[in-house]
């Protein structure tokens, strides 16, 4: 069967799931929750369709790799817990009406964010589109897809420390409330940046397959990167009503890419 045509159904099913089961649960983090899980399918729907054509299988493995962390570091968090909602969710509800945020359910978080998940692994139908033998650049591109997952992990791993940190702290506020050492020196979201940089390296394969840098799979990586900066701008302001110290670690650190700090690099809870 046509792999774009499976991947539609997926597609189809999984928007149509995510919207129900919000409406039944009142929970609204369903898209969250397959996040990690749906694009290994699209992926190696299309490899199965192209008779396991090595770049594919190569791209599918990587997926994998990819959504096996991603969906271990979300259940350790409570994701697929009942009450494991995004805690952003529920601030948002408090800000919209509630037929705005139905809307909002429907339109974004239900159909627009997997309209975005199907687009990132697209550069699969690239590479069935144009199958050729594995080169120097596939494995560059392996190799830092690799390295950039290995800084998301670390990442997360250091955010899921704090936590736990905070926590222990048994209702007393751990240093200034957010974490800001390791990584997190140099970016304020180094998760962010190197999630999104897993994608555009998957898209470097549609390139090494078809010898063209620019061509319409590209809208992946590149609405993933506009929801990032959209959701990083929320995130910011929820922790910046929160901590009063945290103007002071925007305006000292980057944003996403990771960078030396601007001034002192010492931890705000240490000054």
């Amino acid at each position: 069967m046509d792999p774009v045509l499976v991947c539609l159904w997926i597609f189809l099913v999984v928007t149509a799931a995510t919207w129900i089961l919000s409406l039944i649960t009142r929970e609204y983090s369903w898209t969250d929750r397959i996040w990690s899980i749906v694009p290994v399918a699209y992926v190696w729907v299309f490899a199965a369709g192209s008779d396991m054509e090595p770049r594919l299988v190569l791209m599918a493995v990587l997926v994998t790799l990819w959504g096996a962390r991603l969906t271990f570091n979300f259940a350790r968090k409570g994701g697929y817990a009942p009450g494991g909602e995004d805690y952003r969710w529920a601030i948002l509800r408090g800000r919209l009406r509630p037929w705005q945020f139905q809307l909002f359910n429907l339109g974004f978080i239900s159909i627009y964010q997997n309209v975005i998940i199907w687009l990132i692994t697209l550069p699969a139908l690239t590479v069935f589109q144009n199958p050729g033998p594995l080169g120097a650049w596939d494995w560059a591109l392996a190799a830092l897809f690799v390295a950039a997952l290995a800084g998301e992990a670390t990442a997360d791993q250091q955010q899921w420390s704090y936590q736990q940190l905070k926590k222990r702290a048994a209702g007393r506020e751990a240093g200034q409330g957010f974490v800001q050492t390791g990584l997190f020196r140099y970016s304020r979201h180094p998760n962010f940046f190197f999630e999104q940089a897993q994608w555009w390296l998957f898209y470097g394969f549609a390139v090494t397959a078809s010898g063209s840098w620019l061509h319409w799979t590209l809208a992946g990586p590149v609405l993933l990167t506009l929801l990032f900066a959209g959701s990083t701008v929320f995130t910011e302001s929820i922790s910046a009503s929160r901590y009063p110290a945290y103007a002071e670690y925007q305006r000292r650190t980057s944003p996403i890419i990771p960078l030396p700090q601007r001034g002192s690099s010492r931890p705000l809870e240490a000054g």
